[in-house]
């Protein structure tokens, strides 16, 4: 959206920590040039500083260029497993539909009608597989049932067996 904004509306926030690393601990803000003395003043009232040695060996990362090469190469790494994914799931036959995505680390796979989706994240869980309900997601009732499901952590392997204890575990929801 920040991208598009064209009346300097939009803030965008961000971090390095899943991108990166988690213990990093440094966020960025894109703010209209309008307000970026205030968003200064605030964050200088409001939170500790970032150590400097963190902040320049980020900018170094930043500017040779290190940064981008490592996000084409997790885009190709998490797109293969997307793909693997997708792939797998051809087994779930009408019990989760799941289709690729452009965007994410996770899918949304649809179940079928007369599958609860609490009853088949618990029914996952017991087959190693964690999943959770959209629902767990939404203050409001979701229009269909879905499960939200996580793929960048596995390798394909670890995801197809993931796809088959999913499909035995909805099985039994069915029976």
């Amino acid at each position: 959206m920040q991208g598009l904004d064209t009346g300097g509306r939009v803030i965008y926030i961000g971090t390095f920590n899943k991108v990166l690393f988690p213990s990093l601990r440094v966020g960025y803000m894109v703010v209209p040039p309008d307000l970026i003395d205030t968003f200064t003043h605030a964050h200088l009232l409001s939170s500790g500083q970032v150590s400097v040695l963190d902040q320049v060996v980020l900018a170094k990362y930043l500017q040779e260029g290190y940064f981008e090469r490592h996000i084409r190469r997790m885009r190709a790494l998490y797109g293969e497993r997307q793909a693997v994914l997708v792939d797998a799931a051809q087994e779930l036959n009408g019990l989760l539909d799941i289709s690729a995505s452009e965007a994410g680390m996770h899918l949304v796979g649809w179940l079928s009608p007369n599958i609860d989706e609490w009853a088949a994240a618990k029914a996952a869980r017991l087959q190693n597989v964690l999943v959770s309900p959209l629902s767990a997601f939404s203050i409001n009732p979701v229009p269909r049932k879905g499960l939200l499901l996580g793929y960048a952590a596995a390798d394909p392997l670890t995801l197809r067996e993931g796809v088959r204890n999913l499909t035995t575990a909805l099985r039994t929801l069915v029976n």
